[in-house]
């Protein structure tokens, strides 16, 4: 998934372009380019002080916390000075004697300083300290089941297999507890990143955010709720679907009407894909005599394939790729990231791999990422125009290729399978929709309406484990194994509301465009079922791709969809691509009673 830096500094600006013309222009110029000397230094410091806080998490030692905190609050100085938000709005006076380009800078300079205001320099600092103490919390966090020492990998693996109900409650309800910790830490966090941008005349960081986009709040939830109305019929079929079956796999006397958290093969039901198992495609046995290096280098040949480099040696020396020992004395992050640490050739990943289908999936994603920073760090895209054409477009591409590295004729291809194995293309697509379409749900309904409510509605602390429970009931079908009070904050438990807040429906954009891209590649490049492609090998896939990764955020990200593959945002391509499904499972749920409503 995607690394932002804890300062959230989400400048996308639009192409630097070199002196000449008036004066106006030519000074604006000089202060742009002054300002990304000294921008693209201290985004390293805090970056590397940032890996290492992620890195090497040590119980009782803050040092590396503090050091982060440090850099950070260097980065806020600068990027929310009094000095560069009154020359940004001076040269914004006079936007009509400058180009277009300069003026999209200059707002999205001032975009980046509402994140820390020079007006409220003590709100900023607090800010950030509050937010690297909760880092550590969240990541320096010991689980703990039966007594013993366990990481949230062991925690998934017995969610995705055991059939003891019993025991997956225990592991289910032992990855909850982390909830308590971080509490009283996110409720503060809450307040000072709403009254960090409020310095700058947002209404609250979630509507900041959100504005990134070009969208206000109430465009980004209508547009949530479009992509969930349109997918809530396929939804419907697939939550009537999962409580049968899951009924039946765990000898339940009745159908729940609602699907038990603890039944689900995810710690927040936002995956279900693991409930299915594909005939002839169980890549877990196949994999589990790989090593985790084989994972990760068998990715870099998927790209290696389509016409990209091998990764800088610095990659494999400086990325953090396997798992520490449970017994470990360091901790680190747990959340599979990529990083672009200097905006030019430092590029690393920090994951947890092992042998097995998620991380073989996983790999190919966050590969996605790097080769995204490499493609488009490049002389025509200046340090400040090093990102993706909007938030979601790294998700896409990421997410797409890990879509892509499981679809039967690549796996064959590459020897995980066996081509000529029969293989039950309704089961292959259901397995895909139990991931994607439930993603939605989970992405578009729960997450960001929760953190709208934090943030915009200013949800009282009292009421944060009802609200996550009352949206998960109402947009995943999903409720909890028994009552959960307020001295849990279950809510607290996805990492993402910590430490990459208020963007989730990112990853819900993400998922429509990523079909969009793929529909067009597997029509109209390769020329083959979008359900069953094979990109490996094929040069013309890896031009259309770095065509989308080349300008960076040097394109409207409307105007990259558009060009790339001739239509708006929408999610046809992705109704499409589920389409054959839909009827499979009416069949299959014929006689069952539907518990959702009919509509959303």
């Amino acid at each position: 998934m995607k690394r932002i830096s804890i300062l959230a500094v989400a400048i996308v600006l639009l192409s630097s372009c070199g002196g000449g013309g008036n004066s106006s222009q030519s000074d604006a110029q000089k202060f742009i380019d002054n300002y990304t000397e000294q921008y693209v230094k201290l985004y390293t410091n805090s970056q590397l002080a940032q890996w290492k806080a992620n890195t090497e998490i040590k119980k009782d030692d803050s040092s590396n916390t503090l050091a982060a905190q440090k850099a950070d609050e260097e980065m806020a100085v600068f990027t929310g000075s009094k000095e560069n938000i009154e020359n940004a709005r001076k040269f914004i006076a006079k936007k009509a004697e400058l180009t277009p380009i300069q003026v999209k800078q200059l707002e999205l300079i001032l975009y980046a300083a509402a994140n820390n205001p020079a007006t409220v320099a003590d709100l900023v600092k607090q800010r950030i300290k509050a937010e690297n103490e909760q880092t550590q919390k969240l990541y320096g966090y010991q689980y703990m089941l039966d007594d013993k020492k366990v990481s949230t990998n062991d925690i998934d693996d017995i969610l995705k297999k055991e059939t003891n109900v019993n025991k997956r409650l225990v592991a289910w309800e032992a990855s909850k507890e982390v909830g308590k910790t971080l509490k009283t830490g996110l409720v503060n966090l809450r307040d000072l990143r709403n009254k960090t941008v409020q310095a700058l005349d947002y209404h609250d960081f979630f509507t900041y955010q959100v504005s990134d986009y070009g969208m206000s709040t109430d465009e980004m939830m209508q547009t949530m709720d479009r992509l969930m109305r349109e997918l809530y019929p396929l939804y419907r079929e697939l939550h009537t679907w999962m409580r049968y079956e899951m009924a039946h796999k765990y000898g339940a006397m009745e159908v729940p009407d609602y699907l038990p958290a603890h039944w689900l093969p995810n710690r927040w039901g936002q995956d279900w894909s693991s409930a299915v198992t594909v005939e002839g495609v169980n890549l877990d046995s196949v994999l589990k005599s790989k090593s985790a290096e084989w994972i990760v280098k068998d990715g870099e040949d998927m790209y290696v394939s389509l016409g990209f480099p091998k990764l800088p040696g610095s990659f494999w020396e400086k990325s953090s790729l396997y798992p520490f020992p449970s017994d470990s004395a360091i901790k680190k992050n747990n959340h599979a990231s990529a990083w672009h640490v200097d905006l030019d050739k430092d590029v690393r990943s920090l994951m947890s791999v092992e042998p097995n289908a998620e991380w073989f999936e996983t790999a190919h994603h966050e590969l996605g990422h790097i080769y995204y920073y490499m493609t488009y760090t490049n002389p025509d895209v200046p340090p400040l125009l090093r990102q993706g054409a909007n938030r979601a477009y790294h998700e896409a591409l990421g997410t797409m290729m890990g879509l892509a590295a499981m679809q039967k004729p690549f796996l064959a291809g590459r020897g995980l399978i066996d081509g000529n194995v029969k293989t039950d293309s309704i089961q292959a697509l259901l397995k895909e929709a139990l991931n994607s379409v439930v993603f939605i749900f989970f992405s578009s309904g729960t997450m960001s309406n929760f953190e709208k409510a934090m943030y915009v509605d200013n949800l009282s602390p009292d009421q944060f484990n009802a609200k996550w429970w009352e949206l998960a009931k109402k947009y995943q079908g999903i409720v909890p194994p028994s009552p959960r009070d307020e001295s849990y904050c279950d809510a607290a438990t996805k990492t993402h509301i910590n430490d990459d807040p208020a963007q989730y429906y990112d990853y819900a954009l993400s998922y429509v465009i990523l079909y969009q891209l793929h529909n067009h590649i597997a029509k109209n490049i390769l020329h083959q079922d979008p359900r069953a492609t094979n990109y490996y090998g094929h040069k013309e896939v890896g031009d259309f791709i770095r065509k989308i990764m080349t300008p960076g955020a040097s394109k409207d990200w409307r105007q990259v969809l558009k060009e790339s593959t001739g239509d708006e945002l929408n999610a046809k391509a992705m109704l499409e691509y589920f389409g054959p499904l839909v009827e499979w499972l009416k069949e299959q749920n014929k006689g069952r009673k539907y518990t959702l409503p009919e509509t959303i």
